[in-house]
Order: structure tokens, then sequence, then C-alpha cells
């Protein structure tokens, strides 16, 4: 079953107030608002690339709705700005500085966009840093209060915005910097690496480091009473794995953790980050998502187990080392780590062609609706569709079949290599595979990929999967 997961478009706008310390005024729509993203044009910005994102929060479970922000981001403009857009839901700003000069003016435009103007414009390719400070309620979708009044943030595509400004799209990649303040007896769960834990009257400071580049959506902050359980990759990379109160801590899975990444790195390359693990969170009200491939430490709901580690694991490298150019290419993390469930049953020796492509076949012969969603630009609001990790896993089955295992694995090692830490989109992946195997594979994408109905038999049962193809038209061979 594929990852349950909660994405929204955003189509309210919040209403917040901005202190008086920081100057109000009324811009016109700016240039630079929006990454040109067809599916969601108000989400990210141009004009600059962020490098860091340095988060300072402070938040008492004792009072939920209330977040203290302290965030620089650190940019290197593309073209000269005497105005830039960050995004961000809700919150009182309460200052704006750029490289350490306050801001000329600051404004809110629409659900989620904070206009600043620098009281200097910038110039092209120069680095800049816009500190942010703010209080307040969290109201971003992705922002989860847990049972006990710990939080979590977790959500595709939106989340980040919901406790750090950011330009939230994921062409725009850069490391996270932590550091969090809770009351004593809590603990802060971040990606990447801790840094030092301090402690000073009756409050403790948590710090982590994501150094690799990160879409915002894959970043997450967890504050609960975890139980932390520490382990390590087979190469020393560090395994961190943290549980809320009433989570299953299984030492089982957790011995398994290590064999899943080594699995998948023997299909997909070298585990491309600094530390693994888990955030294990338990909630009874059903908000967030059941898992998400938060980077460097998936999150899930209650416990892991051995499908669900393979399936957000295999994210990260589909979807986390290399990343959508822009929502239409969910197919190039959903569809993979999907598919990347059914290489851990053949590892035990499951016939693929039997128990999976012709079962699914079977299922699905006579029913149009599972053909019907395009696995490339599925259209807004379809971006993470069921026919992604369904249609789609199929699809990379049959493609295999079509191109055989030395072209397809050698495609998606190469693929890893080649878009390492950025972003890249489908019709890239189908110039590379037609590439690395020779073939023309303009009709199996047209069919399989563009295509909305039962794909013809030429693409349906390629290589060893015409074995399959039944002569008389029985259940399996879509008419």
């Amino acid at each position: 079953m594929p990852a349950c997961r909660k994405h929204h478009s955003r189509t309210t706008a919040v209403v917040t107030t901005l202190a008086a310390s920081v100057v109000l005024t009324t811009l016109p729509a700016s240039a630079t608002s929006g990454a040109a993203d067809p599916y969601y044009p108000d989400d990210g910005n141009s004009g600059y690339d962020v490098t860091q994102y340095d988060v300072h929060v402070t938040y008492d479970p004792a009072h939920p709705r209330h977040l203290e922000g302290d965030t620089t981001v650190e940019a290197v403009a593309t073209q000269d700005l005497t105005q830039f857009h960050l995004d961000l839901e809700g919150f009182e700003v309460t200052s704006v500085t750029v490289d350490g000069t306050p801001a000329a003016s600051v404004s809110r435009e629409g659900a989620h966009e904070l206009v600043v103007t620098p009281a200097r414009p910038l110039t092209r390719n120069a680095h800049f840093a816009v500190r942010v400070r703010y209080s307040g309620e969290p109201v971003g979708e992705g922002w989860h209060t847990l049972a006990d009044g710990g939080a979590n943030v977790s959500g595709e595509p939106h989340s980040a915005t919901a406790w750090y400004p950011a330009d939230d799209h994921p062409s725009d990649k850069a490391t996270l910097r932590l550091t969090a303040t809770v009351p004593t007896g809590w603990t802060v769960v971040g990606n990447g690496r801790p840094g030092a834990t301090t402690t000073d009257q009756g409050t403790t400071t948590f710090r982590w480091y994501e150094d690799r580049p990160m879409a915002t959506y894959l970043s997450t902050i967890a504050i609960d009473k975890f139980t932390v359980r520490t382990s390590a990759l087979s190469d020393g990379t560090p395994v961190i794995n943290a549980y809320s109160p009433g989570a299953t801590i299984d030492p089982k899975n957790e011995a398994l953790l290590p064999k899943v990444i080594d699995f998948l790195a023997s299909k997909f390359g070298p585990y491309p980050f600094s530390s693994a693990g888990a955030i294990v969170i338990t909630n009874d009200d059903g908000s967030g998502p059941f898992s998400l491939e938060t980077q460097s430490r998936p999150t899930y709901h209650w416990g892991f187990f051995d499908t669900s580690m393979v399936h957000e694991n295999a994210h990260q490298w589909f979807g986390n080392n290399v990343s959508f150019s822009d929502w239409r290419d969910g197919c190039l993390a959903e569809c993979f780590a999907q598919y990347a469930v059914q290489l851990w049953y053949e590892k035990d020796g499951d016939d693929l062609d039997q128990n999976f492509y012709r079962s699914m076949l079977e299922e699905s012969a006579a029913d149009p609706d599972f053909w019907k969603t395009k696995l490339y630009d599925p259209g807004q609001g379809r971006e993470l569709d069921n026919a992604l990790y369904s249609k789609g896993s199929m699809m990379l089955h049959a493609l295999r079949r079509t191109v055989g295992d030395d072209a397809f694995f050698g495609t998606l090692k190469r693929w890893q290599r080649e878009h390492r830490y950025g972003n890249a989109s489908w019709p890239q992946f189908e110039a590379l595979i037609e590439k690395v195997s020779g073939k023309d594979l303009t009709g199996f994408f047209a069919a399989w990929v563009q295509g909305t109905t039962a794909p013809e038999k030429a693409y349906l049962y390629p290589g060893s999967l015409g074995a399959l193809d039944p002569a008389d038209g029985t259940p399996g061979s879509p008419r």
C-alpha cells in the first residue's frame, strides 16, 4: 500500500499583524513572487537562491498555540533586487533585517507572501542574509500538535512555512541549521546530525544540522518526550530513532533498517546523507501523514516496519537526493519509492512478473479509473495521486523488462550521480534511459506515462512479460 500523506492547495488567506517596529506599505504584486510552478504558482520565489536556513525556535508544550521564531535566510541574488519575497504563513512579524540593516518596508500579500524591500538594493550575485523575527500561533497545514502538547511538522507539498520563512519550492534546496529551545524534560529531533545540547534555567536547547541541500517540505521538527535509540549503518553512518510515548519500539525493525538502506544502496548507489533513522509520533486526532520522507530521518505514525521503511528510505534517493523540478514530477519520487518495495520482495525470491505485475493486471484490467491518470503532469491537486504508486510501479517494471536489468539499474545509479543533491524533471529521466539503453522509448512513455487508458500489448507485455499475455483475452489482458 502507498504511504499515506496529506496534501492541500493553499486557498485561504491568513490575516496577520506586523508589529509597529516594521514599516507597513502597500505594494503591487512583485515580479519576484512565485517560482513558476504550474500547480502552485504562488509557491517559492524568483530572484535569489537560498544557500542555508538558520532556524531558531522556542516552544513550550504548555502553550501549544505559541511559537517564537528567529530565522536567518542566507541567499545569493540571481538578479538585481529592489524587493524580494519569502513564504511564511501566519505569525506576527516583529522585525526584518537584511545584512543587519532594518528593511525599508515589509508587507503581506495573499496567503503566505512576506514582501521585503531592503534598505539598499541588492545586486546580482550578491550574498545576503535576511533575518526575520516572528511569534504567534502556527497555522500552516504542516504543523501538528501531539496529544501531550508536543508538536511535529511534516506534510507535502507544504509544511515548512508553518514554522519558518522560506523559499518554499522544491527547486530551491538549501542546508538547514535548527536550534530549538523547549522546557527541560522535552526533546527536539530534526534533520541531519545532532549538535550540542545545553540546559539553562529550566530550558534545554537542541541543535541539529542537515549538511546536504534539502527541499523545504522535507524539513522537520518534532517535539515530544521522546525515547531516543541510536545505532549505525554498516559504513558507520549514525542511525537515530526517536519514539513518542506510546509508539511501538521494535528492536527487530530497528535492526532491519541498516539492511534496508544497504539493499537500496545496492540498487540506487551510495546512501546520500550523513545520518539516518526515524521519527515515530503518536497522535490520536488523525492529523498529519502516516509517514513522510523527511530528509535523513523519515517520519512515521505509531511505528514502522519493513515495507514502510523501504518506501520512505527509497525516497532518500528519489525525491530527496534528486528532487523534483516542479510538482508535475511526482513520479520521480513516488513511482520509484513504491517500486522499491517490489524490489525488496524480489530479493527474497518473489516472482515480480507473476506475483506483482500479473496480479495488478488482473485487478485493473476492467477498471478504466486505474489507467486514467497521467504519470507525468497528472494535474493540479493530483500531483500525489494514487496512480503514481500503483500504475507508476507497474510502469517501472514494464520499463525494466523493456530495456533489461543492466540498462534499468545502470540508469538509476547514473541518475543519482548526475543530479546528486539537485533537481531534475521527468523528461530528463526519459532522455537518460533512452541514452543508456540505446532504445527509442517514445511509444512506451506515450502509452504508460502520458496515456489515460491501458497501454497496447506491445508496451503492456514487453520482454519476459510477453509470457503473461493470454491469447484468449482472459483477465490480465485489457481489451
